[in-house]
């Protein structure tokens, strides 16, 4: 119990580090745009964060039952997990780099099961099938996505624009602005809640493994009657109360803001205005929100920055920022593998301690 106690700990402290890690995501454009101010973008996507996280497990059931045997894991596995995520945020937010909490999630997750099998590749599930037949592993949930989800960002954006001037070339451009500064308001809520119903739900699927193996193992079996509320047999149903603090912590976490990120996001790859900021939040959003729905956890920090990389391109192929872009690429390739090689020697170490 006392191990599961760290567990969640650490579990609610990457969800609050997740929310203002990944703050510039929904909130980038706007701020950039100067549609709205920076405290009152940050309240707008803290509250749509908060609602979006309490729609819909797709994606948490995919995290806790469909990457890894959760047979195989154990508790030190789980915080082993948590602990390379947070390590990843913390050194990507320092130095201003939108990297993904997903997949730092999901690398960390991968590595720690690993060690916990002794190295039997055989833990991870790379392709299989659930009860209703659809697809579940790494290579349809995570692999696929991976390389995916930010093409259909770049070409979403770039269509979405190109549509949105030709529709409005005979449009002033104060009109053009005056309209869209309002409806920016809306996309930028539906990227919070898109945000919010995709990667809070990764935290929920982690602390739901977690209890899975206390209940599997038997660490549970002792527990006090007020207690049984931690119990958890199958993977049936992600538990009421997991979603709402994970649902709480992430708007915590969104509300403390990701300053380094914003600037990254907001200002250094493409000038805005408030017409590009709407075609890019509209874009990711709608490719975040569908992805949820079929529990794809794909990255947020992906789908966004290649939105508005696209958006930016319809000016000119000059007008993005490559330099940055290349940075930014290259912490969305080693964001899996170093995650991956710190949670199988942070369990490593865990195992060794124990």
């Amino acid at each position: 119990m006392t191990l599961f106690l760290i567990v969640l700990l650490a579990a609610l402290t990457f969800e609050y580090i997740n929310g203002f890690h990944d703050t510039a995501n929904a909130i980038a454009t706007v701020v950039s745009t100067k549609v709205l101010t920076p405290r009152a973008a940050v309240a707008w996507a803290a509250f749509w964060n908060l609602v979006g996280a309490l729609f819909g497990t797709a994606v948490a059931k995919t995290i806790s039952s469909g990457l890894v045997d959760p047979t195989a894991v154990t508790m030190t596995t789980v915080l082993a997990a948590l602990l390379a995520a947070i390590v990843w945020n913390l050194f990507t937010w320092w130095l201003g780099l939108p990297s993904s909490s997903s997949h730092a999630l999901i690398g960390g997750l991968c590595g720690a099961a690993l060690a916990t099998a002794s190295g039997n590749w055989a833990v991870l599930i790379w392709h299989a099938h659930d009860k209703k037949g659809a697809a579940v592993g790494l290579w349809p949930k995570v692999v696929m996505p991976m390389f995916s989800s930010p093409l259909v960002g770049f070409i979403g954006g770039a269509l979405l624009m190109g549509l949105l001037l030709i529709t409005l070339r005979r449009v002033t451009p104060r009109i053009v602005g005056m309209v869209f500064g309002k409806a920016q308001l809306i996309s930028a809520g539906f990227m919070g809640f898109s945000h919010g119903s995709n990667d809070a739900q990764k935290t929920m699927g982690i602390i739901t493994l977690a209890l899975f193996t206390g209940t599997s193992t038997g660490a549970f079996k002792d527990l006090p009657a007020w207690a049984h509320f931690l119990r958890v047999e199958e993977f049936k149903d992600i538990p009421f109360w997991v979603i709402i603090t994970c649902a709480i912590t992430m708007a915590a976490g969104t509300a403390g803001g990701g300053w380094r990120i914003i600037r990254t996001m907001g200002h250094k790859m493409v000038k805005m205005q408030p017409v590009h900021g709407f075609a890019a939040e509209t874009t990711a959003a709608i490719i975040l929100h569908a992805t949820a729905t079929m529990g794809v956890p794909v990255s947020t920090t992906h789908v966004i920055s290649t939105s508005i990389m696209g958006v930016g391109a319809t000016k000119r192929l000059s007008a993005v920022k490559w330099g940055v872009v290349g940075r930014i690429m290259w912490a969305w390739v080693l964001t899996l593998p170093v995650t991956a090689f710190i949670g199988y020697w942070t369990e490593r170490a865990l195992l060794a301690a124990r």
